[in-house]
């Protein structure tokens, strides 16, 4: 009885709690896309390895490091593999066409990046030829390329046109891993560098450290920087999630100011359905008075107004929940090359079904208050 009640109380006045349920709705999903937005920003991070330590310059990423280095860091304690990768910053017919391009070690490089999901039959074609090229699903979807295909990129960091041959498409072994990269051998870009620019040559942009035991990262870590110390070339060594966290840490500003957005909409949210809840309270004082006096008690009447409240609060979340999904759905093609990974994350929908029953217990508790201390004869002197 006391459900049915709530149900037909709560749709009594049809306008209001439309506009109120679609003011929610648009609010959460508001707060839902700017989550979103934020989760995708870390996804690198979260897909991070335990087992890996990346070493770089200790002045910045830009610079590079000896390929010298990486028989000194094999012979550390602790390390299981070492490999090496270089930033290429090349554009694929017009500038607008951003996507990662990393020139990485043949053979060794997807050792130790074994998320990236490569048949051997790829493997041997991409370490036979020296312009092979492994790109992505995402990244091959996205501008139609497949296997056997001859693709030319306009270098900019690396200058000249540059021929590669598509060897194969990786996949991720799940959704948390970037399949919109591209990899392309390194020693292409160091016997250009040889014939055209020797300075540049023998040069890679940081090295991957597999460990055998990840509990000792940052023993590994000091030692890898204890060799290199007062060289012409010292290093920094980190864990792969602190690498990644560098940077999300260059958007640090944008992103803390998309948090404190979000959670200023929940207040919104709340502010939306308290004033809703205090007026449908004023107009029904007279009914909680002559149910009180028809026998109901104040927990019958918390049920009831704070019943309400969370019907239309959870009817707004959820509605705005199916909004979102909808939108992050539409958004996902077009940011896939900014975020490889653009989906509503589990703790998201957890999170605004929470947060809906929560405000609505707050929106209610003054209603309720209000009642449960209203004297019968006071109730019943007020007209609707």
């Amino acid at each position: 009885m006391l459900m049915n009640l709530i149900y037909r109380n709560s749709f009594r006045h049809k306008l209001r709690t439309i506009l109120t349920v679609v003011g929610l709705a648009v609010a959460v999903m508001a707060f839902g896309l700017i989550r979103t937005v934020v989760d995708a920003w870390h996804a690198g991070v979260e897909a991070a390895a335990p087992d890996r330590l990346i070493t770089r310059s200790s002045i910045s990423i830009t610079f590079t490091l000896p390929l010298s280095y990486k028989e000194q860091i094999e012979k550390i304690d602790g390390i299981k593999a070492v490999t090496y990768a270089n930033w290429f910053g090349g554009t694929y017919v017009d500038a607008s066409n951003f996507f990662a391009q990393f020139a990485v070690e043949k053979g060794n490089y997807f050792k130790v990046f074994p998320e990236f999901i490569i048949s051997p039959e790829v493997m041997d074609a991409f370490n036979s030829n020296i312009k092979a090229v492994i790109v992505g699903q995402k990244l091959a979807d996205r501008f139609g390329w497949k296997v056997g295909d001859r693709v030319t990129l306009i270098g900019t960091i690396f200058p000249g046109n540059w021929d590669f041959d598509v060897v194969g498409i990786y996949k991720g072994k799940d959704q948390t891993i970037d399949e919109s990269t591209w990899f392309m051998r390194w020693e292409y870009i160091d016997e250009t560098m040889k014939e055209q620019m020797p300075g540049r040559a023998g040069e890679v942009g940081w090295y991957g450290l597999q460990l055998a035991d990840p509990s000792k990262a940052a023993e590994v870590s000091a030692a890898v920087d204890a060799r290199f110390k007062n060289s012409s070339a010292e290093t920094l060594t980190e864990t792969e999630k602190a690498f990644q966290m560098s940077f999300v840490a260059m958007s640090g500003a944008i992103l803390v100011l998309l948090t404190v957005m979000s959670w200023l909409i929940i207040g919104v949210i709340l502010m939306v359905l308290v004033n809703t809840m205090a007026m449908t309270a004023r107009e029904r004082t007279s009914e909680y008075a002559f149910m009180k006096s028809m026998g109901f008690q104040g927990y019958h009447l918390w049920g009831m107004i704070t019943g309400e409240a969370i019907v239309i609060s959870l009817t707004g979340g959820l509605l705005g929940l199916a909004l979102l999904a909808a939108i992050v759905n539409v958004l996902k093609a077009g940011l896939s090359a900014w975020f490889p990974v653009f989906k509503i994350q589990p703790l998201t929908w957890i999170l605004v079904v929470a947060l809906a029953i929560i405000i609505g217990l707050i929106a209610s508790a003054f209603p309720v208050i209000k009642a449960m201390r209203m004297r019968i004869v006071d109730g019943l002197r007020v007209v609707d």
